[in-house]
């Protein structure tokens, strides 16, 4: 990839992080490597002063100018998803894309991108959080709110803050081959690649703290968890029809009873995971309701995108013990 040039974006209000994650990856020295390394730049959205999170500022040498020259453009980020970005910009990265520039994102930059058109049709992710906003403000995404990242050939999105570095690393991976990423992996100290998404790390839909029938109802199947439940027991319970208590709880949550319920088993289960290395997988289902080794593990796959086992040796104790003993 001989002259190859990455240029990262900057604004007031920096996402620090980010921009930290591009610059970490593509403007350090490698000869190590034995590659022709990227070359590295930083154009400037708009004029100073830069402001970024943290208190610092950021002086950045060039304007969007260099954009009509970039190989690959990475948006670190974006100060407001609700903000629309600056109209020149959009131009000049509409212009890129047209030219066959690649284009990346990390967390709410995939709102630039979609604001510049060059997602439209296409599979993106975000954050979590903003992942049903940029559904709804751009209904012809198909937004993958699970995925760490997505690769559309031209264009990549990434989830938020540190997937950016998985996203990255698969950049480098494209490009260069497994060795080198492994190289670099090894260098920023992370695995080269993670199993499983975001779905890890997103907090399970909570019952509204109100004292109501429903509240009361989710607080009881939370503590049952283990028992077997059915629609209509449950709605018998909350002393409300199965139609009302379904339109309840999808209001409430988004999800349905049972779907709900499947949901706060994989959450017991996580806790189980993460406070014991020695329960073995068969009382983690038992205790988490899921009545089957097998149950359990495939319910986990679908919602946490991993299996029992590797979460248990990622979050669990003794991997928080091998991780301060680092």
């Amino acid at each position: 990839m001989p002259n190859h040039l990455v240029v990262a974006l900057v604004y007031d209000r920096l996402c620090t992080f980010e921009f930290g994650c591009v610059t970490e990856v593509f403007a350090l020295e490698r000869p190590e490597l034995g590659v022709d390394w990227y070359r590295f730049a930083v154009c400037a959205v708009e004029r100073g002063p830069i402001r970024a999170a943290g208190g610092i500022t950021v002086a950045a040498p060039h304007t969007l100018k260099l954009l009509d020259h970039a190989h690959t453009v990475v948006v670190p980020g974006w100060r407001d998803a609700a903000e629309v970005p600056p109209p020149a910009l959009l131009k000049k990265l509409h212009a890129a894309w047209r030219r066959g520039a690649r284009l990346c994102s990390i967390c709410s930059g995939v709102f630039v991108l979609a604001a510049a058109g060059v997602l439209d049709g296409k599979t993106v992710t975000t954050h979590w959080r903003y992942a049903q906003q940029l559904q709804q403000r751009y209904p012809q995404l198909r937004v993958k709110p699970d995925a760490l990242y997505v690769d559309e050939g031209q264009v990549m999105t990434s989830a938020g803050s540190a997937a950016g570095l998985d996203m990255l690393l698969h950049l480098v991976r494209r490009d260069y081959g497994p060795a080198v990423a492994n190289r670099v992996a090894q260098r920023l100290v992370v695995p080269p690649h993670r199993d499983g998404g975001q779905a890890q790390f997103v907090p399970r839909p909570m019952p509204p703290d109100n004292g109501s029938r429903l509240a009361k109802l989710m607080d009881w199947m939370r503590a049952n968890a283990a028992q077997t439940h059915t629609l209509a027991s449950l709605a018998a319970r909350a002393a409300m029809s199965p139609r009302t208590l379904q339109r309840q709880f999808r209001e409430a949550t988004g999800l349905a009873p049972v779907e709900w319920l499947i949901r706060e088993r994989v959450a017991i289960a996580r806790e189980l995971l993460e406070a014991s290395s020695e329960m073995p997988i068969a009382q983690v289902a038992q205790r988490a309701g899921f009545g089957s080794e097998e149950s359990m593990r495939r319910h986990f796959r679908l919602i946490a995108l991993t299996s029992p086992a590797e979460y248990r040796r990622r979050f669990g104790v003794a991997a928080s013990v091998r991780r301060t003993a680092a």
